[in-house]
């Protein structure tokens, strides 16, 4: 006999095809974490040295790259560059996990504690916290300072917060998830960049992909299910999402840090093909996903456009 639970979850549907029941996904993903779990203070050589000659960021990835500024730049300089980018974006990374994890807080607040859903997501701020303390004790070992967000974008996620729906929250948790993962995917298998940044990133790729399977597939939900309202709004948010996180992506200080002028950086980061095309590659996997289930439609699509993010 099938349950109207069962029934129910055969009715959802969306561009994508038929949705899979919470209860099951939760479950695969709580054995994948069973097996593919790391604590970082253990399993990562924080007591290594820096190698010399090495990156902290693969040079394709840092954000000067192949400018005329770059093409001036010494090697040194490149790669001191390189080490501060490394840390302004696992500041980021603190930063957006931290949001992360006060947003799964709130989702599963009202959910039945028992189930495996909730579960799953206290298994995933687990996860963030130790994410969020690796990426901190991998700023301090590389000698760099740490970079936070601009005030007025750190105080605008403090509203983001209070005020984010559900769909919302996962539509921004996969902004700032896919596309810094697509750029670690490149860098933990590249023998140029410092063998513990490759190891942090390694962490954060396989524990990540996880979260990611999550957040689709919750979000996937929530734009089927979801009244009008709250997906037009799901829509414009993203949209501004998007935006604040090009804006905030490198903090424009790492150039002052290696003594190039800030505006002069600034203004050939923007008007750098190459970087153009680094960030639309890392978003475009994320971007495909947002277009078939209805993401980027109307004003949503304009901000997005306008972030730099989406071709």
């Amino acid at each position: 006999m099938t349950t109207a639970t069962e029934r129910d979850v055969q009715l959802l549907r969306d561009a994508l095809g038929p949705l899979r029941d919470r209860e099951q996904i939760a479950e695969r993903l709580l054995a994948s974490s069973a097996k593919h779990s790391f604590d970082p203070d253990k399993d990562l050589d924080w007591d290594s040295a820096i190698e010399d000659g090495k990156w902290f960021w693969p040079p394709e990835l840092v954000s000067l790259y192949d400018t005329p500024l770059w093409r001036r730049m010494s090697e040194e300089q490149r790669m001191t560059l390189s080490r501060h980018e490394a840390a302004s974006l696992a500041s980021l990374g603190i930063w957006f996990e931290i949001i992360l994890m006060q947003l799964l807080v709130r989702h599963i607040y009202d959910k039945p504690a028992t189930s495996n859903h909730v579960r799953y997501a206290l298994t995933e701020i687990a996860d963030e916290c130790r994410h969020s303390m690796m990426f901190g004790r991998m700023i301090k070992w590389s000698g760099s300072p740490d970079y936070p967000v601009p005030r007025v974008y750190h105080n605008l996620a403090r509203i983001l917060k209070t005020v984010s729906t559900t769909p919302g929250s996962f539509a921004a948790t996969l902004l700032g998830e896919e596309i810094l993962d697509w750029m670690q995917r490149l860098t933990f298998p590249d023998d140029r960049v410092q063998t513990l940044v490759r190891g942090v990133t390694r962490i954060h790729v396989v524990e990540e992909a996880r979260h990611v399977r999550y957040a689709r597939e919750e979000l996937r939900r929530q734009m089927v299910t979801a009244p009008r309202w709250e997906r037009e709004l799901t829509r414009v948010s993203c949209g501004e999402a998007a935006r604040v996180f090009s804006v905030c992506f490198i903090n424009p200080q790492v150039y002052e840090s290696v003594g190039l002028d800030r505006r002069e950086a600034v203004a050939q980061v923007r008007a750098s093909g190459h970087r153009a095309e680094v960030m639309q590659s890392g978003a475009k996997r994320l971007t495909d996903f947002f277009d078939d289930i209805g993401v980027l439609n109307g004003v949503g699509r304009r901000l997005w456009k306008s972030s730099g993010l989406l071709v």
